[in-house]
């Protein structure tokens, strides 16, 4: 097994033999179990940063091994600079979720921990697939889990949301699978992406490619107008499921976006760059405007994300190197900020059972520990300097403002409505005299929640203040990947 395999199968043997070690009488032992499984698989990642070439744009730690000889699919695997620092981030945050689940969750601890030891397995064979087929069963994969976790630990109305979760993102994925298989016959028979990134295809093959890869990947980053199932998701989720959701799966919409959409259809995607710029900005403006009124803490994250996320697209149909580096290091840095927001809600809702703005005043009166960690993420929300939510979005920005003033001006107001709602829901949450008996009987956070809060800071800060590492590893990926999409591919 190479490093890649090790990566994707370690999370997995875990998950497995979790669900093996029986039911809650064993809890103690599960979640020792679970949060070993998760430090393996995360320690098994560092040796591909420490490996890493960043001076070559070649795949690297490459596994090829044939999977499915009659119809030449292989088990094929690789990195680059785009898609390895999502690995890590993956197999991060599974270690942060196990540790925020020890004590919260009570029933079926081992299937809970287990699904997510999986679901990280799975979605680091995403970021690693370099096979076409290989790509959508890890990405099809990543559902199973996600809807056994949002349907069997939600809230009231978890079924619903878990139906309405599977039903938006495998429909979408209907479409790439053709996609797929029409690639599969022009390409002679090959599911390699290599061979596809180099396929001269004609005109009306790849704007007909190009919309339905769209239709996969604009649902699950999610790009407006097909975002409507993320804020019903994350209402109901378990706080695990929400700050893997925010954090890493709706990462794989847009990496799908440079791993297919722009190397394959290349003339498509500066053609329809418009309407990509279009609903990116959409998203960053109208997104952020209804986040503004929300009542209910997780939708209003879950509405911020769609409005950061509008900042990733942005960046990419731009077509510049700082665009596309910018949108891919807000991918990384919202990884990070989006599950501290989401751990932060679910460490009140512990405590008082309610996610409503209106429950809550005075928390740092109580609090005052964890009130200065939820002031640290809410700023990096915000996007303040020195923390990693400011990085990607001023590299977008200002690849924007070069692009066209005017839209670059658009996309920057966006950081006043950031601002506008983040802090409005930190005055009237944690700021002020304390307002009912329930705040007043809070305790603060304890050990578990200390260490699960301050890995988090930990990261979005040395983000913030050191960002050349995520921006090293990437360069020459980025720059190969622009130099391949500025080259027609139309048949001559």
């Amino acid at each position: 097994m190479g490093m890649l395999s090790l990566a994707i199968w370690t999370p997995i043997f875990f998950g497995v033999l979790l669900l093996a070690l029986g039911r809650d009488e064993h809890a103690g032992v599960v979640r020792g179990v679970a949060l070993l499984g998760a430090v393996i698989s995360f320690v098994v990642t560092l040796p591909i940063y420490a490996a890493f070439d960043t001076s070559t744009e070649e795949m690297q730690f490459v596994e090829n091994l044939s999977w499915i000889e009659r119809f030449n699919m292989h088990y094929h695997l690789g990195l680059d600079g785009i898609s390895m620092w999502f690995v890590l981030l993956t197999s991060f945050i599974t270690v942060i979720v196990v540790i925020a689940a020890w004590e919260v969750i009570t029933e079926r601890v081992n299937q809970y921990m287990g699904a997510f030891l999986v679901l990280s397995g799975v979605m680091v064979g995403v970021f690693c697939a370099l096979d076409g087929m290989l790509f959508y069963v890890f990405f099809e994969a990543t559902l199973i889990p996600m809807y056994l976790i949002i349907g069997v630990w939600g809230g009231p109305n978890k079924i619903y949301a878990a139906f309405k979760f599977f039903l938006y993102t495998l429909l979408g994925s209907l479409l790439m699978l053709v996609s797929l298989i029409y690639l599969y016959i022009e390409s002679g028979g090959s599911f390699d992406l290599h061979t596809w990134w180099h396929l001269p295809l004609t005109a009306q093959a790849q704007t007909l490619l190009f919309f339905a890869f769209f239709a996969a990947f604009a649902v699950k980053v999610p790009m407006w107008p097909v975002h409507t199932w993320l804020p019903d998701v994350h209402v109901e989720a378990p706080t695990g499921g929400s700050a893997v959701l925010a954090a890493i799966m709706l990462k794989l919409g847009a990496y799908g976006f440079l791993r297919f959409s722009f190397p394959i259809a290349p003339d498509a995607s500066h053609e329809w760059a418009w309407l990509m710029i279009a609903l990116s900005l959409t998203a960053v403006v109208y997104v952020g405007l209804v986040a503004v009124v929300q009542q209910d803490m997780k939708k209003l994250v879950a509405y911020s994300s769609v409005a950061h996320m509008g900042f990733v697209t942005l960046g990419f149909f731009i077509f510049s190197e700082l665009g596309v580096s910018g949108g891919i290091v807000q991918m990384i840095a919202h990884g990070f900020v989006s599950a501290a927001m989401f751990l932060c809600i679910g460490v009140l809702y512990d405590r008082v059972h309610s996610r409503e703005i209106a429950s809550y005043g005075g928390v740092v009166n109580t609090m005052p520990k964890f009130a200065a960690f939820a002031l640290l993420f809410a700023m990096a929300n915000c996007g303040l300097p020195g923390t990693a939510g400011f990085v990607g979005e001023w590299m977008v920005i200002l690849a924007t403002v070069k692009f066209n003033f005017w839209l670059g001006l658009l996309a920057a107001s966006a950081l006043i409505f950031g601002a506008a709602y983040t802090l409005w829901m930190v005055k009237r949450v944690y700021l002020g005299p304390v307002t009912n008996d329930h705040v007043r009987e809070l305790e603060d956070i304890n050990a578990r929640e200390f260490l699960m809060l301050s890995l988090l800071a930990l990261a979005v800060l040395g983000m913030g203040l050191y960002p050349k590492p995520f921006t090293d590893v990437m360069n020459v990926s980025v720059t190969h990947l622009l130099e391949h999409v500025s080259v027609s591919k139309l048949p001559q």
